[in-house]
């Protein structure tokens, strides 16, 4: 059977075309698939009940299927994904996110500011319908603004090997379609009835996998959340090892995410012992190629760092990265390293993250400390496995605590 979900609108006209329809029936198909989000072509109820039949004798529409859900004790949920062929991946959800996205609807109503915090505006909070005289995290929710990040996998498994990350360890098995990467957004918005344009939804496309080494399912899919979905690429952050070529290109994109580049060292010294891939491209040429990214001065370019305990979490380390950013109008993220079965490394000491966070803060480097999600059950960042628990019913929702 072929896959539904995933084809632009040109495909799908050319499609229904070839099947003796007018235009206008792709269109129709196309808001199913993508605004609607249905699941089977049978409740495509706009299609006359002929040209469904007909869909269905050599198409399906093949939504990922959610075939285990672990719940953390903070919310956040993560779910193994099965696709057509039997090849899992996992996808999470984190509701309020994790404090830190570039896509966050805080930041939509606040401005950086140099000592890592938020600055809200009375315009900007009117702006998004916010009450101005509450100026905190909780007049979000009470205004009932209802905001999740959804983080995706573009990978079954991933070929890059960074040594702190157990995804590194099931290798690189197969690319994701894009109707596969858009897919586990379109299975995670219907369970939890998300609905688009009142619920605001984040992607960090952070999950398994190296989006750039997929880049053109990648793009296909971003520009499928955009169109048809109806998520804002300023809502989306792609997080690359750094791939230069794929920068560079990414940079001339017209509908194009926000960029994490996961720095993860101060120099290629130590880059390279725990980022191989740091062997066939510097640190400085991955920078250059950043520069190229056209900026508007409300656009930063976020650079991530996992902190791995007497690694690079020193203040040589922190000076090291201001010397690197220089110049960019760039904000860090902090990962305090998240442990896995298998992994010799430790996590820094609370006193070194501090340290190192408000060296970066005090030379005028905004940056925050991402809040670790899901981390009771492998969901946060570094953590994500495939995860299979067989003694489990398929469908069965694993309930795991810290």
């Amino acid at each position: 059977m072929a896959a539904l979900f995933g084809k632009s609108l040109p495909e799908l006209t050319e499609l229904l075309t070839a099947l003796g329809q007018k235009p206008y029936r792709a269109r129709q198909l196309w808001d199913a698939l993508y605004r609607q989000r249905v699941d089977t072509i049978d409740t495509i109820t706009t299609l006359p009940a002929e040209l469904r039949a007909h869909l269905s004798e050599d198409h399906a529409i093949e939504l990922p299927q959610m075939v285990q859900t672990a719940v953390s004790v903070d919310g956040t949920e993560r779910y193994l994904m099965r696709m057509a062929d039997g090849e899992t991946v996992e996808t999470v959800w984190m509701p309020d996110g994790d404090g830190v996205e570039n896509t966050d609807d805080a930041e939509d109503s606040a401005d950086h500011r140099a000592d890592g915090k938020l600055t809200f505006s009375s315009r900007k909070l009117q702006a998004n319908g916010l009450p101005v005289d509450k100026r905190n995290w909780g007049a979000l929710a009470e205004a009932g603004y209802r905001r999740a990040t959804i983080c995706i996998s573009s990978q079954v498994g991933c070929a890059v090997n960074c040594q702190f990350c157990l995804t590194a360890k099931l290798g690189i098995r197969r690319d994701l379609t894009a109707g596969e990467i858009a897919g586990q957004v379109a299975a995670v918005l219907n369970r939890h009835k998300v609905q688009i344009g009142k619920d605001r939804i984040n992607l960090v496309f952070m999950g398994m996998g190296e989006p750039f080494l997929n880049y053109d399912n990648f793009m296909k899919s971003v520009l499928l959340l955009v169109e048809g979905i109806g998520i804002p690429a300023s809502r989306m952050t792609v997080s690359t090892s750094g791939i230069e070529p794929a920068i560079r290109r990414f940079a001339t994109e017209t509908v194009r995410p926000n960029l994490a580049l996961s720095l993860n060292a101060s120099n290629d010294v130590v880059r390279e012992q725990i980022m191989p891939i740091t062997r066939k491209w510097k640190i400085e040429a991955l920078l250059d190629a950043v520069r190229t990214i056209p900026m508007t001065k409300r656009d930063w370019v976020t650079f991530e760092y996992v902190m791995l305990g007497g690694v690079n979490d020193q203040p040589v380390h922190a000076h090291e990265v201001l010397a690197l950013l220089k110049g960019m109008h760039a904000k860090v993220n902090l990962i305090v390293w998240n442990p896995g079965p298998g992994i010799a490394y430790t996590q820094p000491t609370p006193e070194d993250v501090d340290v190192f966070q408000q060296t970066l803060i005090r030379n005028g480097l905004p940056t925050y400390i991402r809040r670790p999600r899901g981390r009771d059950i492998y969901a946060a960042c570094g953590q994500l496995k495939r995860t299979v628990e067989p003694e489990k019913p398929a469908d069965a929702l694993v309930q795991l605590t810290a």
